[in-house]
């Protein structure tokens, strides 16, 4: 009661206030982050442990079972996943919800250097990291060049490009792909090995012995400190043919004597084409607490300073950006709202029949919209597929607070009431059943608070979406309404004649509920008849997902028979191969 007195008391007030929440609603618009889905912050960690030359079962042997044993010991583990490929082994470590990450990956840290004390001589260490399903490519820097080729065109965009691409924010730069690695390469021949009577051992230990990596010593003389290089290491890799493979008795053997040495690149394993060439590009993932569309306008803007970097024979350019479906998928959800406020509006209108009220109810639609959003700003929400669904939903229902009241209005005008008292006792009467049906409505979101896991994480926003949006709306149906009730409705009201078309259409719905009633029981077991065969026979017929099929047109994947994977992407002519076998596992704990 007191609010609303308080309004018609001070209305220059409600709409400074609501004033205040269109200009706040600017402001968060402007600082929150838009993206598709909310954060999920999944309870999960990757280790990756490499090591050359060990195929899927030799690196679930030597490494991963270990991994495995004492990765069941960190606390708040759930189950634990593996993959072993050739060189590589991936062990993914799934945690309960509500586990704190911060100490299960200092844990998982810790067990990863006891498990190393088992592992054979050289197992390096593993990159150790938090998986966040925010943190997804958004785009890629394509580095395409006539002249230059793959490796050098691979070593400018790492050396050049990654440090200052590293340093914008919401990214991360992984390396480049694309190019083979440089690679110092050494050809022995086997018929001068038979020969001099040698193994390849041997050559690999004078490799070794001969290209030693030591660190610099200091020799002093009087007053001055010089510094001693070593030159243990060779400066030209032609230099590494002078390297002597056997000594001693007879005459020396050097490796230029059995082979050639070349300054070549890897096996090859992967590749990227654009346009039908190769090239090499480099990944552009944002971060998970980053927005898409930020990250890509920000890497767009910066193109011409890493431009700057690279020859100008070398071309850089920002290809697959994936922020077009986020746009699309938020201009889609706007216009939706923007076109259930209209058709509110003229429901409203067709049975009311006053364009004043019609429109001070359409006029609640928006400000109520923006408080809401005003208020998952202050939550720490994004605008996401999730946050804008709510408020979609909304609209249809936020409407109710202030065509409740404004009728009512209506109804207390008709009897000749003066306008302020009308406006007064109208709001009065109805703040209760109001409050009711927007707790109603409320409630049935309350349990997605009590959800966990990645469940919580897409509910929440939707629930506080919707929350935000009734709340605000029953507040400004006992404020704002009541203001411009008397500020824009007529003082007098008229009675509605009863022949006109929304009577007749109330006597009949009545004639109808009243020969209904008079068989209500077995209408009701016909309407659980129905709800049960339709659970039964369509509900069986729906698959289980957490997210509908979506076609956005960019990117088909098809798996081979050979153990190929695939990917191409049609609207822009890129197709990538790589080929890999392994063994996957999944251990509980």
């Amino acid at each position: 009661m007191w609010l609303i007195i308080s309004a018609l008391r001070r209305p220059v007030t409600i709409v400074v206030v609501a004033i205040a929440i269109v200009l706040s609603s600017l402001l968060a618009l402007t600082r929150m982050p838009v993206d598709i889905f909310p954060n999920l912050n999944l309870p999960v960690i990757y280790v990756a442990q490499p090591y050359g030359g060990m195929d899927p079962a030799q690196m679930e042997s030597y490494l991963v079972s270990y991994y495995e044993y004492h990765f069941l010991y960190v606390t708040g583990i759930e189950h634990v996943e593996s993959r072993s490929i050739q060189n590589v082994g991936l062990v993914k470590l799934f945690f309960h919800p509500g586990t704190n990450m911060s100490q299960a990956l200092a844990q998982v840290v810790s067990y990863v250097e006891r498990s190393r004390a088992f592992m054979p001589p050289g197992t390096v260490a593993p990159f150790v990291v938090r998986y966040d399903a925010g943190s997804v490519p958004v785009g890629q820097l394509v580095f395409s060049s006539e002249t230059r080729n793959l490796g050098e065109i691979q070593d400018l965009a790492l050396f050049r490009v990654r440090p200052y691409f590293s340093t914008l924010p919401g990214v991360s730069a992984p390396p480049p792909f694309g190019g083979n690695q440089r690679t110092v390469i050494i050809r022995v021949d086997p018929d001068r090995l038979r020969e001099y009577q040698m193994s390849t051992e041997e050559v690999i230990k004078a490799v070794a012995s001969g290209n030693v990596i030591l660190p610099a010593g200091n020799v002093r003389t009087g007053d001055l400190n010089r510094m001693a290089p070593i030159n243990s290491v060779v400066s030209n890799i032609q230099e590494l043919g002078g390297l002597p493979i056997r000594t001693g008795s007879g005459p020396t053997v050097f490796i230029r004597d059995i082979g050639t040495v070349e300054n070549g690149s890897d096996i090859l394993t992967g590749y990227g084409l654009f346009n039908e060439k190769r090239t090499v590009y480099i990944p552009v993932t944002k971060r998970a607490d980053a927005s898409t569309i930020d990250v890509v306008n920000r890497v767009k803007a910066e193109l011409p300073r890493m431009q700057a970097l690279i020859p100008e024979d070398i071309k850089v350019t920002f290809e697959f950006d994936q922020s077009a479906y986020v746009r699309n998928a938020v201009r889609g959800l706007a216009l939706e709202g923007v076109l259930g406020a209209i058709l509110t509006g003229l429901m409203v209108l067709l049975f009311l029949r006053d364009l004043r009220s019609a429109l001070i109810v359409v006029v609640t639609i928006p400000f109520a919209l923006l408080a809401s959003l005003v208020g998952l700003w202050l939550t720490g929400q994004t605008v996401n597929i999730m946050t804008l669904g709510g408020l979609a939903l909304a609209i249809g229902i936020l409407v109710d607070e202030a065509t409740v009241a404004i009728e009512n209005i209506h109804v207390h005008l008709s009897r000749g009431e003066p306008k302020m008292k009308a406006v007064y006792e109208a709001t009065h009467e109805t703040i209760t059943p109001r409050l009711l049906a927007m707790l109603t409505i409320i409630a049935v979101f309350v349990p997605s608070f009590l959800m966990v896991g990645v469940s919580r994480a897409l509910f929440v926003p939707l629930s506080l979406a919707v929350g935000l949006a009734m709340l605000a709306s029953y507040l400004l149906s006992n404020t704002l309404v009541p203001v411009l009730a008397v500020w824009l409705l007529r003082a007098q009201g008229h009675e509605e004649s009863s022949d006109s078309f929304f009577h007749r259409l109330q006597r009949r719905y009545t004639e109808l509920m009243t020969k209904v009633m008079k068989f209500r029981w077995p209408v009701l077991a016909g309407y659980l008849l129905i709800a049960v065969a339709a659970v039964l026979l369509i509900g069986r017929q729906l698959g289980l997902d957490i997210f509908p099929a979506v076609d956005s047109g960019m990117l088909q994947l098809r798996m081979r028979a050979d153990g190929h994977t695939r990917g191409t992407n049609r609207s822009h002519g890129a197709d990538c191969t790589q080929s890999h076998k392994g063994r996957s596992r999944r251990r509980q704990s």
